[in-house]
């Protein structure tokens, strides 16, 4: 309830703040530009042009980190369409968010995996075996939203090297990008 509170007041300060400066818009013109939010499709399908920018995005939440709620991931129109999104300064998520839909207000980032970020993830895990998830496979959900397939770090390095040599065939760039989102703040809506 706490943080619906904080939501609904850190809105209201913003449309006060814009009403001051947009003077040919109508109060209700703004409230309804905050309200409007992305589909998780509409922002992955435009997550290139969108990186860096805030945005707000509503979907169902399917799963939320074991450790400690600090991301959840954000569902689409299916599975294959799903989002992450880290608590960042706000320190953590309600697990009430599972299975709920929640509108979220965050900054878009990528993430980029290249050759370079594959080299650091093999000198790390020969040091150390992944332990995000339950086993050196990672967590499911995390995986299915990059599209990761292997069941150990060694196979899912080979996974995204494959990966990333499609892509150059193809396209030319020799990365992987992965969206996420910086959560600023979040409602749970039911």
């Amino acid at each position: 309830m706490k943080l619906k509170n904080l939501f609904i007041l850190a809105i209201s300060a913003i449309v006060l703040a814009s009403c001051g400066s947009k003077t040919n818009e109508s109060k209700s013109e703004v409230t309804e530009e905050l309200s409007s939010s992305l589909s998780v499709d509409d922002l992955l399908l435009n997550a290139d042009s969108l990186t860096d920018q805030e945005i707000l995005i509503e979907g169902i939440c399917t799963h939320t980190c074991k450790h400690g709620a600090t991301k959840i991931f954000v569902m689409g129109s299916d599975d294959t369409k799903t989002i992450r999104v880290e608590a960042a300064s706000l320190g953590s998520f309600d697990q009430k968010c599972i299975n709920s839909i929640v509108r979220i207000k965050g900054i878009l980032r990528e993430e980029r995996v290249d050759e370079a970020y594959l080299q650091r993830w093999e000198a790390a895990s020969s040091v150390q075996a992944e332990q995000h998830g339950e086993t050196e496979a990672g967590c499911d959900t995390e995986k299915a939203a990059r599209g990761e397939k292997g069941n150990s770090v060694v196979e899912r390095i080979a996974d995204f090297r494959a990966k990333i040599a499609a892509r150059k065939e193809v396209c030319g760039k020799e990365y992987l990008s992965f969206y996420f989102v910086e959560a600023l703040a979040y409602e749970i809506l039911e």
